[in-house]
């Protein structure tokens, strides 16, 4: 899948006019079979099969909050099955839009930002509820899973359910992520695929607990590890381009230390550096050809990086700055490239500067608990995004180096440092 890019100054893209924002539609029955009818096939491959708990509950007409893990580009074709022939609107990214605004908004799209609190979100999800009287379709990690494990939930999320006081329906997948993890490049594996659609809580539910009890209620729902199914399923995966670049994810090597010279091609990840070669199985473990295997669960070896980044961010020595092409977002007609830059993450958060000078963004660790980051974004490359209400700056690096995962994972231990230094200052002053 592409987007649509134009090159334009910066200059220029700051003078366009910024997207109108518009409430949302509901979904007329003719979209809803259209997204059917478009689904089939890949369902019919995947042999999909869903499991439905509780779902008597529901009225047929009673709208509902339906939150979703998200694995892979199936999941809406997932959704547009098993939901038919509900009525739902769907939050996605805002640059879903791009190029075709006239058809998401028809589909019953909601543009939003990721991993930003977006108070035009809650409004729009309450109209679309009240009003409309529309389901709505929400995947609250907001972004693919990087290693088969979910990513993190907003805070927000039990306040959010509090403020729409509809039932919650809980969506969950198996086999989409082993069927077409991201790191993979789209190389769609043979895996049988199936769902659980289960209700969740009542509305009765949600006014009787707390916000943070219904968070980790969320939380323990959205408690998954893709490659621990596989295994413990026996799920066999004969492709030869299984580990296809998986050093997006596992980009430090735990035999020599050395980050970005893992090399995932065929079945095998190879470090450049000290020469340790790994076997990805056909069941999903990773197994060292030579020696000692470190990790041989990609989750536990992904956790450990992730140790190895909040280390160096606590020690002060965690310090990222690449040269990056930069594309910029200001309204769904394109995705505007606008030049070169460098882009620096530290402690302080990240630092954006280029187009010849013109451009300076500032973005702090507290402004956001985990970051826009993907690979092969729209086909283009993998991607690191930021921004704020008035731009989107979706950055490119330009010298490889796998900095795409850990650039994630220091955002979120940043993220939850400073929320964890803040409640320390709010006791001791509290104290005083």
């Amino acid at each position: 899948m592409k987007i649509r890019t134009a090159a334009m100054s910066y200059e220029d893209v700051l003078a366009l006019k910024p997207q109108k924002h518009k409430k949302p539609m509901k979904q007329l029955l003719l979209f809803r079979l259209l997204l059917r009818i478009v689904s089939m096939p890949d369902l019919l491959v995947t042999g999909f099969k869903c499991e439905k708990i509780g779902m008597e509950k529901l009225g047929k007409k009673e709208p509902c909050l339906i939150l979703m893990n998200h694995s892979s580009f199936i999941d809406l074709k997932i959704a547009s099955t098993i939901l038919f022939p509900r009525a739902f609107n769907i939050v996605c990214t805002s640059d879903g839009f791009v190029g075709k605004n006239w058809l998401m908004r028809l589909l019953g799209c909601i543009p939003t930002r990721k991993f930003q609190f977006d108070v035009g979100l809650v409004k729009d999800m309450l109209y679309a509820v009240k009003d409309l009287n529309s389901s709505i379709l929400m995947y609250p990690e907001a972004s693919y899973s990087f290693d088969g494990t979910a990513t993190p939930l907003p805070e927000s999320l039990g306040k959010c359910l509090k403020l729409l006081k509809v039932p919650v329906v809980m969506i969950s997948t198996k086999g989409a992520f082993a069927r077409d993890p991201l790191y993979n490049s789209l190389q769609l594996r043979k895996v049988k695929v199936s769902a659980t659609m289960e209700y969740l809580l009542s509305p009765q539910d949600i006014t009787e607990k707390s916000a943070e009890e219904l968070n980790e209620i969320l939380a323990k729902q959205f408690s998954f590890d893709h490659f621990k199914w596989q295994q413990e399923n026996n799920v066999r995966i004969r492709e030869k381009f299984r580990a296809d670049g998986l050093n997006r994810v596992l980009y430090k090597c735990p035999h020599c230390k050395t980050e970005g010279q893992l090399i995932g091609k065929g079945i095998h990840l190879t470090c450049s550096s000290c020469g340790k070669k790994y076997e990805l199985t056909e069941y999903g473990y990773i197994q060292a050809l030579d020696g000692e295997t470190e990790f041989p669960h990609i989750p536990d070896w992904y956790q450990w990086e992730r140790d190895c980044v909040r280390q160096e961010i606590e020690s002060g020595s965690y310090y990222l700055e690449r040269q990056v092409d930069i594309y910029m977002l200001v309204n769904t007609r394109c995705v505007y490239h606008v030049g070169e830059g460098c882009l620096i993450h530290s402690k302080d958060g990240f630092h954006l500067t280029g187009c010849s000078g013109m451009l300076e963004y500032s973005q702090k660790p507290s402004s956001s608990y985990s970051l826009y980051s993907d690979f092969c974004w729209y086909e283009i490359g993998d991607m690191i995004c930021i921004g704020d209400d008035k731009a989107q700056y979706y950055c490119f690096p330009k010298d490889g180096g796998d900095i795409v995962a850990k650039t994630r994972l220091a955002t979120e231990e940043m993220y939850k440092i400073g929320k964890k230094n803040s409640v320390r200052t709010g006791r001791k002053k509290a104290v005083s």
